[in-house]
């Protein structure tokens, strides 16, 4: 896997599989991950694996999780809740932290964005980070992001931080 030059067409947005579970755990036992996406740590496979099937499953008609594959492999999700009319939240988890800061969660942001707006009419995009997660920053900001707000804070990586509402309109 050539991770310096993972260009838009390695980079595939595809639905869940239950297949993909292998890729789930192995996530689930890096706390590096754990912190920074607030799963919860030390889980047992079973639970994760009923979670799993429910991302797998969803319905539900305000949130759409898919994949984000590299090389026939998945490395993470994106997701878009709170979907209402044209606007939606956006959010990218990449599983693999040895991969943060290669440009996936970029060209993946935009992948999904531009699933969003094709497919569901999407073209207001909210998002939210915490203020110590500068890599997410840059990612928004490079995407076009504005920063709307500092509204509420949590846990990021053992520390609490301030969280930043972004909004995008195309």
């Amino acid at each position: 896997m050539n991770l310096n030059t993972a260009s838009d067409d390695l980079i595939k947005i595809r639905p869940l599989t239950k297949e993909d579970f292998k890729y789930v755990l192995k996530w689930s036992k890096d706390n590096t991950f754990c912190s920074a996406n607030d799963w919860e740590e030390n889980r047992s496979e079973q639970e994760l694996y009923k979670w799993w099937l429910h991302c797998v499953n969803n319905t539900a008609r305000d949130f759409i999780r898919l994949g984000i594959e590299l090389e026939n492999k998945l490395i993470g999700y994106a997701d878009l809740a709170c979907i209402k009319k044209n606007s939606a939240e956006l959010g990218i988890a990449i599983g693999e932290s040895a991969l943060w800061g290669k440009g996936i969660g970029f060209k993946s942001s935009l992948s999904m964005m531009d699933y969003a707006s094709t497919h569901l009419g999407i073209t207001i995009f909210n998002a939210e980070t915490h203020e110590t997660n500068t890599r997410a920053r840059k990612m928004l900001e490079r995407i076009g992001f504005k920063e709307v707000s500092r509204i509420g804070s949590e846990k990021y990586l053992g520390t609490d931080c301030k969280l930043i509402q972004y909004r995008l309109s195309l």
